[in-house]
């Protein structure tokens, strides 16, 4: 829920303008901690499977060395693990709820080689805008199982309201303020869904 206003595109633009202050000191952060490109794009599958672009902080790559993954051991650097756990990181994804592409609360967007990979009602979670905040979120985070998180998205998915997106809300600040679940033990980043078999 708490889906964006479709209004005018004056609307949006000043929508982005109360934003980019915040962006504008994340992404300074972000060149000066990490280098550039300060973002990369990649797309998504959202609304019945409809694609869009997902831009997200370069946190996990040694400064300087734009792609160059690391081994989970070092993956995080202190200012990439600081950004994962105060879920900055997650800051940019606000243009695509501007836009319309995302909602403020529901499911992860997850990618793209993962829809072929779903039972027939892991992929409802695309009957909703992904979110921005997730309700698996402030149930355990990254330290769920994958079949975990998507009995929480089908959970969120049947039981939509106003009161439940508040609560989301509620308890994700809770959440943030305790650092809880960032990673799964001995992983800095979730591992690769496999499919249902392999979950």
């Amino acid at each position: 829920m708490f889906l964006p206003c479709k209004g005018k595109a004056a609307t949006n633009g000043a929508k982005l303008i109360l934003l980019s202050p915040a962006l504008a000191v994340l992404g300074v952060l972000v060149r000066f901690k990490l280098g550039s490109p300060v973002l990369f794009r990649q797309q998504r599958p959202g609304l019945h499977n409809a694609l869009h672009s997902l831009q997200i902080p370069h946190h996990d790559r040694r400064p300087g060395q734009p792609g160059n993954l690391l081994p989970d051991a070092e993956r995080l650097p202190p200012f990439g693990r600081f950004l994962r756990s105060t879920s900055l990181d997650e800051l940019p994804e606000l243009w695509n709820v501007l836009r319309g592409d995302m909602s403020l609360i529901g499911p992860r967007p997850l990618l793209i080689r993962y829809l072929n990979r779903y039972t027939p009602e892991q992929a409802r979670r695309h009957e909703v805008r992904p979110g921005v905040i997730v309700w698996a979120q402030v149930n355990g985070r990254n330290a769920l199982t994958w079949e975990q998180r998507f009995e929480l998205d089908m959970w969120y998915v049947n039981n939509l309201s106003l009161w439940l997106d508040l609560k989301i809300i509620a308890l994700t600040v809770w959440k943030i303020l305790k650092r809880e679940g960032i990673s799964q033990p001995g992983q800095a980043i979730a591992e690769e869904f496999m499919g249902a078999f392999n979950v």
